[in-house]
């Protein structure tokens, strides 16, 4: 779900928040007014006051919106439909200012999936990934995020989540139609 309007909102409970670009947690009081600037992946990012801010998907209902169902796995399936769910969580993590996926930005350089070596049925994912700046405020609550979704997924019980810088980024490593989007050409 995307939201390039500046649909209006009203926090009904005070609800933790992440300013952006800083990264710093705070909580919005209940009765503040602002707009929602981005929905993506099941979390907002809203303008209140003059800062932005990024709503948790779980957090939802706190400027009247619905949380993410939760994720459907079919009993027994093997890894290869787990590590679809893996790319398509992966989709649903977006930096708070741009309305791209980490995937499509190009920020994911491997996720691998594995057994889980101490408890039986259970799965493990390995992430690398990088930002599009090295001192974005925001990379732990990105890594968190990837993190957060991936463990989501029925059967993952851990998600380890690198953030490196070797290759750094650049917009090269962007798909197509990410490119397309932001004129990156």
């Amino acid at each position: 779900m995307y939201s390039r309007s500046s649909e209006p909102v009203r926090f009904e409970r005070d609800c933790p928040v992440v300013l952006v670009p800083s990264g710093e947690e705070v909580t919005m009081p209940a009765g503040s007014i602002g707009y929602i600037t981005q929905a993506l992946g099941g979390s907002f990012t809203v303008f209140v006051e003059g800062n932005l801010m990024r709503v948790a998907g779980k957090d939802a209902d706190a400027i009247g919106k619905e949380p993410p169902m939760p994720i459907e796995l079919p009993e027994g399936a093997g890894d290869e439909e787990v590590e679809r769910l893996v790319w398509q969580q992966l989709r649903t993590c977006f930096d708070p200012e741009i309305p791209i996926n980490v995937v499509d930005l190009g920020l994911v350089y491997e996720a691998d999936l594995s057994a889980h070596p101490d408890q039986p049925g259970q799965r493990k994912v390995e992430v690398k990934m990088t930002l599009t700046a090295p001192g974005c405020g925001m990379g732990d609550i990105l890594v968190a995020d990837v993190r957060d979704k991936l463990e989501m997924i029925p059967t993952i019980v851990e998600a380890d989540v690198e953030l490196v810088f070797d290759p750094p980024w650049n917009r090269n490593m962007m798909s197509e139609a990410a490119r397309l989007e932001t004129g990156m050409f």
